[in-house]
């Protein structure tokens, strides 16, 4: 064995001869832990539009479905609306009504096309059909 060397197996393990290098490690770390899971995961889910229980209870008692597609029109115009400033939206997407909290980005409410047209929506202060 060599003076100041650790030899594991056939590898040398070295001393760290920059110390600025050592310092940086716990940062690299903490970048690290930054991009854990639950951030990326936190991250991809405030990048669609969220439906509230209430919305899924009337989606599901109206027998209103969307596609994929739907879907990204969906968040598209919620992210549109959100860069103008609106708060409250109604977006009528094919034959159903949504109520969308756009700086939460998400479907308060849900109405079929049918029940749409006979109601009066109040509290809102934008619009979007699609």
């Amino acid at each position: 064995m060599q003076a100041g060397k650790l030899f594991l197996g056939t590898q040398p393990l070295l001393p760290i001869q920059d110390h600025q290098a050592a310092s940086r490690l716990p940062e690299e770390r903490k970048t690290a832990a930054s991009c854990s899971f639950a951030s990326v995961l936190e991250k991809e889910q405030q990048r669609y539009v969220r439906f509230s229980q209430h919305a899924v209870q009337r989606l599901n008692e109206r027998g209103i479905a969307f596609t994929e597609g739907e879907l990204m029109q969906l968040d598209a115009a919620v992210e549109k609306m959100a860069a103008k400033g609106a708060k409250e939206s109604l977006v009528c997407l094919h034959d159903a009504a949504l109520i969308v909290s756009v700086p939460n980005r998400t479907v308060i409410t849900a109405m079929d096309g049918i029940g749409a047209k006979e109601s009066i929506f109040t509290n809102i202060d934008s619009a979007a059909i699609l």
